[in-house]
C-alpha cells in the first residue's frame, strides 16, 4: 500500500468526524499514544480504549490496511527513527518474560521473510558484480551496524582485493575514505537509529564519483538518496537493541554469491591459509582435543 506513516496520522485527523463512536475512541487513543499503540496487540488496544478486539480490527480495515498487523507496522515505522533507547525499553517492558525468547525469534523470522519480498534481486546481483570488479572497496557501518560491516569486510577480504573497513575508532569515516575515487566502491550500512557519520560518508563518496551501495531498511532511509544501488533488509526493534538478523542474512548472501563467482581463487586462497592456520594452531581440531577425564 502506498500510504506513508505520516499520512496515517493526517488521515486519522481528517476522517475523525466520519468514524463511529468506537472508532473515534481508537483514533483518539492512537493520536495521543501512537508510541505505545505501535507495540500492543489488538486485544490490548481494545482494553485500553474500552472497545472490543473486533472493533479494533475493523478500524484497521476502515483506515485502508489489510488487517491490524499492517496498521501496527505503519505505527512502528512512524516512531522507530524517533525513539531514544530509554523509550524503547519503556515501550517493550510489558512483554512477558516467559514469552521473550519465542517472541524475539519469531520476529526475526518475520524480518527475514519480509526481506525476501523487499530486496531488489537485480540490485543485489549488480552489487555483487560491482564488488567483484572494484579496484578498492570501503565498508562503513557505525554503532549497532558496526558488527555487520565488520562481518562483510572480513569475508570480502578473502574474495576481493583492496577491502578497507572504514570503522576505526581513532578516525572519522570521512577521513578514512578521503581519497575515494571514481573506480572505487563504498558500501554503507545503517539502520534506525541512523548514523549521521554513515550518511555523511556515503554522501561524500557520491560527491567524489565513487559507486555507492547502501544497505538499509527502507526506500525512505537517509542513505537512499546517495545510493547507486539500494539493498533493503527489514530491521525491527525488539527493545533497545536493533534486530539485525535479516541484514546479516543479506550480507551472508552477498558473501556466498561473490564467493561462488571466485570459486577457483577461493580454493587456492584457503589452501594456503589452511596450511598456515594448521602450522600456527589457529583452530582447535578434534585430534587436538585432550580428554578432560
Amino acid at each position: 500500500m502506498g500510504m506513508t506513516e505520516d499520512d496515517l496520522l493526517s488521515r486519522l485527523k481528517s476522517q475523525y468526524h466520519m468514524l463511529s463512536k468506537g472508532q473515534k475512541q481508537i483514533a483518539a487513543y492512537i493520536l495521543d499514544n501512537y508510541d505505545r499503540a505501535a507495540f500492543i496487540t489488538a486485544s490490548k488496544m481494545g482494553v485500553a480504549v474500552g472497545v472490543s478486539e473486533s472493533t479494533v480490527v475493523r478500524f484497521a480495515y476502515t483506515m485502508g490496511y489489510d488487517g491490524y498487523p499492517s496498521l501496527q507496522r505503519a505505527l512502528q515505522e512512524l516512531i522507530r527513527n524517533k525513539l531514544t533507547s530509554m523509550q524503547r525499553i519503556q515501550l517493550t517492558s510489558d512483554m512477558e518474560q516467559s514469552d521473550v525468547l519465542k517472541t524475539v525469534l519469531k520476529a526475526d523470522m518475520q524480518n527475514i521473510r519480509a526481506t525476501i519480498d523487499l530486496v531488489d534481486e537485480p540490485a543485489f546481483l549488480q552489487s555483487v558484480d560491482i564488488l567483484l570488479n572494484a579496484k578498492r572497496i570501503y565498508v562503513v557501518g557505525m554503532r549497532s551496524a558496526y558488527p555487520i560491516a565488520q562481518f562483510l569486510a572480513y569475508y570480502l577480504k578473502y574474495i576481493c582485493t583492496g577491502v578497507v573497513s572504514a570503522n576505526n575508532a581513532l578516525h572519522d569515516a570521512c577521513e578514512l575514505i578521503a581519497g575515494i575515487a571514481e573506480d572505487e566502491v563504498l558500501v554503507a550500512i545503517s539502520f534506525p537509529r541512523y548514523s549521521t557519520r554513515t550518511v555523511e560518508a556515503i554522501r561524500y563518496a557520491k560527491l567524489r564519483g565513487a559507486t555507492t551501495i547502501a544497505m538499509t531498511d527502507t526506500n525512505n532511509s537517509p542513505l537512499a538518496p546517495y545510493a547507486d544501488h539500494l539493498l533493503i533488509a527489514r530491521s525491527d526493534m525488539a527493545s533497545f537493541a536493533d534486530s539485525l538478523v535479516a541484514p546479516l542474512s543479506l550480507v551472508n548472501a552477498i558473501i556466498v554469491s561473490a564467493g561462488q563467482s571466485r570459486k577457483e581463487y577461493l580454493l587456492e586462497q584457503f589452501d594456503h591459509l589452511e596450511r598456515l592456520w594448521g602450522s600456527q594452531n589457529v583452530y582447535i581440531t578434534r585430534d587436538g582435543l585432550e580428554d578432560p577425564l
